[in-house]
């Protein structure tokens, strides 16, 4: 568990959601709160260390574990919490009573209960969710103490059987808690603050588009090894402790025959994304309601980005791989043989690389879009951004045109469009006079084919900034690495 493994139990960011859990705790009315986001993301460690000795009860469901054993989990830590002896309850409606009992005879002021892994508590023919139900419904929401928190990473699950529940459940969740992975500026924190570990931000970058910003992976970091010696410790070195995290990942919020696993694979073979069609060509399947709670679970656990191309509405809704940790798995340690235990330290310099950094740090930048449209000055503006593209043709008056592609497409309410181009360069970025072309050309072709009337501003995202020369005056604004650190 990852609030095992923090090593100084502080918590870096999280400034809103733990406000919000103050808030709650404060009300005077019963709150049933549900806390999800994707595995390994710090919900635990969050609801743990924020409420460390207010906690009235707490416990945790156990992965693939039958019913039978969770209930004698159960019981043993009411058992141990409340300092009582019950007996193992024979099903989830007697286990709720006991945790009633307890409570009533608690004389807390507030009962703070955390019931963690809540999806992993509803094995199958177990009638966990009609009990917590009935639980909640006949006793908990008439308690103005109770502040009952629950936590799961299966977010499919808590979007569906318990916040979005159609049945004894409907409506009764008081709150939900969305928390994502890191941005960049708490990753940076969380490595100065937590691990003692004082990377340039170029380094914090690097790290950040192989692992994400998830507080688990993060915290494997060694402070006493370069960052390409950690990749191989993590990866490629014998026993390395996320060479089989990838599976585990996609098998526990998902289960072994889901096609979320093939999707993902399908998804990291074409980078720009594909649409539903194009997927289902791929994979060989049908369109069916399957294939679209597939793409739902994705999308709301962060593995997936769903966006509408340019001007394309729905019909051109593409599905592209943002999750940095299954991205870098998939190229470059799911075949691999194993063999090279430096593999990382004796090819990061090579071409292959250079190429997933360039597509890597385009999910970054797509990743911080708030700090993007904090630097251009566009934070209040309304706003749609999403990548464009369109591949060569000849128009009705005859004209020939190359096509073009754009990283980033700002559309914004204020009759402009940013067009940016998002470049990973390890010094500034230098626009030759091809390339001047090419971007003029591209204007020309966007203005064509969309038919907009907004003023074109082409805009450069680059580590760096652009360096100056004949033809760096075609950039109307820049975005640097250290723009996107800001809060």
């Amino acid at each position: 568990m990852i609030d095992k493994c923090m090593e100084n139990n502080k918590i870096v960011g999280r400034q809103k959601e733990r406000a919000l859990m103050e808030a709650l705790i404060l009300s005077d009315k019963p709150e049933l709160v549900a806390i999800y986001g994707r595995r390994r993301v710090g919900k635990t460690f969050l609801v743990k260390q924020h409420f460390v000795d207010r906690m009235t009860f707490c416990f945790s469901g156990t992965y693939q574990a039958s019913r039978s054993t969770q209930l004698a989990l159960f019981a043993r830590e009411i058992n141990t919490q409340f300092n009582i002896d019950v007996d193992i309850p024979k099903d989830w409606f007697s286990a709720f009573d006991l945790l009633r009992i307890a409570l009533e005879n608690n004389i807390s002021e507030k009962k703070i209960v955390f019931i963690d892994e809540l999806p992993w508590l509803d094995t199958p023919k177990s009638n966990f969710i009609q009990a917590f139900s009935f639980f909640w419904n006949t006793w908990g929401s008439t308690q103005s103490d109770l502040k009952l928190f629950v936590c799961g990473s299966a977010t499919t699950w808590m979007l569906d059987k318990l916040i979005g529940d159609k049945g004894g459940l409907y409506g009764r969740v008081t709150r939900q808690i969305y928390l994502s992975p890191f941005s960049l500026r708490e990753t940076e924190l969380f490595l100065s603050e937590v691990k003692q570990i004082f990377w340039d931000r170029m380094q914090i970058l690097n790290v950040y588009m192989v692992l994400g910003g998830i507080p688990y992976y993060l915290n494997m970091i060694d402070k006493q090894l370069s960052l390409e010696s950690n990749i191989d410790q993590l990866f490629f070195a014998k026993g390395a402790p996320l060479r089989s995290e990838f599976n585990f990942l996609y098998r526990s919020l998902f289960g072994d025959k889901s096609m979320a696993k093939q999707v993902v694979i399908a998804l990291s073979e074409k980078l720009k994304g594909l649409t539903r069609e194009e997927l289902c060509a791929r994979l060989k399947i049908k369109q069916n309601g399957n294939l679209s709670e597939c793409l739902n679970n994705l999308v709301h656990c962060d593995f997936l980005r769903v966006y509408n191309s340019f001007g394309k509405g729905v019909k051109g809704q593409m599905y592209q791989l943002c999750d940095m940790f299954s991205l870098f798995y998939l190229r470059f340690v799911d075949e691999n043989s194993g063999q090279d235990e430096q593999y990382w330290s004796n090819c990061s310099k090579t071409g292959s690389i250079s190429v997933w950094s360039g597509y890597a740090y385009e999910q970054v930048a797509l990743l911080h879009l708030l700090q993007i449209k904090k630097k251009l000055g566009i934070s209040g503006v309304l706003t749609n951004s999403c990548s464009w593209s369109v591949k060569p043709f000849v128009d009705v008056d005859g004209g020939s045109w190359n096509g073009a592609q754009i990283d980033l497409t700002i559309d914004r309410n204020d009759s402009f469009v940013n067009l940016c181009e998002i470049k990973y360069s390890k010094d500034e970025y230098v626009i030759t006079k091809e390339y001047d072309m090419i971007l003029r050309e591209r204007m020309s072709c966007f203005k064509h084919v969309t038919k907009t009337r907004k003023s074109l501003l082409n805009t450069f995202i680059t580590i760096f900034g652009v360096k100056r020369n004949n033809y760096s005056g075609i950039v109307d604004s820049e975005i640097i690495l250290d723009d996107l650190f800001v809060d």
